[in-house]
């Protein structure tokens, strides 16, 4: 600012010089009065205006006025209006354009320019464009917008000769937050409850589905949860970006998950540094109710008579989809009209094999012979066969004996390897520290 204030100085210093000499030739007394009154206003003027309130850059010396202008997609908008169109199902991009106002020729122009884009079959039912035109009786569309995601959009700018379309993507923000309950109902229902996205129940499920039957949860089972959360313009949530670690007590019993990178996969592991990861997954749904156990008599609803169920009967909506529970190989794919309907075997290895029963159908590409990972969708919850409702009957073989699924252990993925174990506990400690602090310095129980 002061480097600004001499220049202007310095430029009103040889301007009066330079009148000085040009005043001094005239003789009249009176022109000259006249003459030094308006070099003095001139003066004044000039002066005022290089003073005026505003923001500068200290660092530059440079003068900057104050941007006033509200913003929408890095466009200010106080001279436009905004409007928005919802993407219903049928809608088409020409279509759309056309419910905008638009001519079938400037569609066509626009669809042209965007084409690197926006692809016209992927435009999805439920997402948004915003149209912003000019504030006159014209109302001429000035900038076109697509939402792709919460983040992710496609400005099309139609003010210039030629239209310019180009992505924009708004700032995300993280924030790292704490939550802890006790578990009256589902999961689910108590993390919603408290106003949390209920997405992070099912990443957390994720991360104890191996030590932890989330169907048999109880009343006194508690958690405490260290998650971050992404939000965008830093008010609207979008998801959880990840779970920093987890204290969950089940049955009398604490486990804990301690994220940690391990030969660059990130994974979890219990306070000893055991990997959470297992073998096999606990079940195959999830979140589901448990309407049958395993037992060598019960009374079938269909045939009225007592015999074996040696299976676990999951209750869950048609069209549920169910998990292959560990990695493995498609032996049988078919039909059992008098019994398990649409069902599949999987051999995980020498030992283990699983069969998913009573299926309303298949995942794509699951073929006899087709090897599957854990986690993979191979099916969908159905009532084929000898069937009540709707349910999956999944069932475990060891050894080609059937075994109760609930009572099958499962062996643990690779712990943390002894040359990091100090790198470990640096991060166990540091984790579990940040959980006792948010929870008030205890854990919960």
């Amino acid at each position: 600012m002061r480097s600004f204030i001499k220049q202007k100085f310095d430029f009103l210093l040889h301007y009066l010089i330079f009148l000085y000499f040009c005043t001094t030739m005239i003789v009249r007394q009176t022109l000259y009065r006249i003459i030094s009154f308006v070099i003095c206003m001139i003066t004044i003027c000039l002066w005022s205006f290089s003073c005026r309130p505003g923001k500068s850059d200290p660092k530059q010396g440079r003068y900057e006025v104050e941007d006033t202008c509200t913003y929408l997609f890095d466009i200010c908008i106080d001279s436009l209006n905004l409007k928005e169109y919802t993407i219903k199902q049928g809608d088409y991009l020409a279509s759309i354009f056309s419910k905008m106002g638009l001519s079938a020729n400037q569609s066509d122009h626009i669809m042209k320019a965007s084409s690197d884009y926006l692809d016209p079959k992927k435009i999805q039912p439920g997402r948004f464009f915003y149209v912003l035109s000019a504030q006159d009786s014209t109302e001429s569309i000035r900038y076109i917008i697509y939402a792709k995601s919460h983040i992710e959009h496609i400005i099309i700018d139609i003010t210039g000769i030629e239209i310019n379309v180009y992505p924009y993507q708004k700032e995300i923000t993280r924030r790292q937050r704490y939550l802890s309950g006790s578990l009256k109902s589902s999961l689910w229902n108590v993390i919603e409850k408290q106003g949390v996205n209920p997405i992070l129940a099912v990443q957390v499920a994720d991360i104890f589905m191996w030590q932890i039957d989330f169907f048999a949860i109880q009343a006194q089972d508690s958690f405490q949860i260290l998650y971050t959360e992404s939000f965008r313009d830093d008010t609207v949530s979008i998801h959880v970006y990840s779970i920093d670690g987890a204290v969950f007590f089940h049955d009398r019993k604490a486990f804990t998950a301690i994220p940690f990178i391990q030969d660059s996969i990130p994974e979890y592991f219990d306070a000893e540094g055991q990997s959470l990861r297992r073998e096999f997954l606990k079940a195959p749904l999830d979140f589901i109710r448990i309407s049958s156990r395993f037992t060598n008599s019960r009374f079938h609803p269909v045939l009225r008579i007592n015999r074996a169920h040696h299976g676990v009967d999951y209750a869950a909506p048609s069209g549920t989809p169910v998990k292959s529970i560990g990695s493995g190989r498609v032996v049988t794919r078919g039909y059992e009209a008098g019994g398990g309907g649409n069902y599949i075997r999987i051999q995980h290895n020498s030992v283990y094999a699983t069969v998913y029963m009573h299926l309303r159908g298949f995942a794509k590409d699951i073929q006899v012979g087709r090897q599957v990972q854990q986690g993979e969708v191979i099916g969908y919850v159905g009532s084929t066969g000898l069937s009540t409702g709707p349910h999956l009957d999944f069932r475990v073989y060891k050894n080609g004996t059937p075994i109760d699924p609930l009572k099958m252990e499962s062996p643990p993925a690779y712990p943390v390897k002894p040359e990091l174990r100090d790198s470990f506990e640096v991060v166990k400690q540091q984790t579990l520290r940040k959980i006792l602090e948010a929870g008030g310095g205890s854990v919960e129980n």
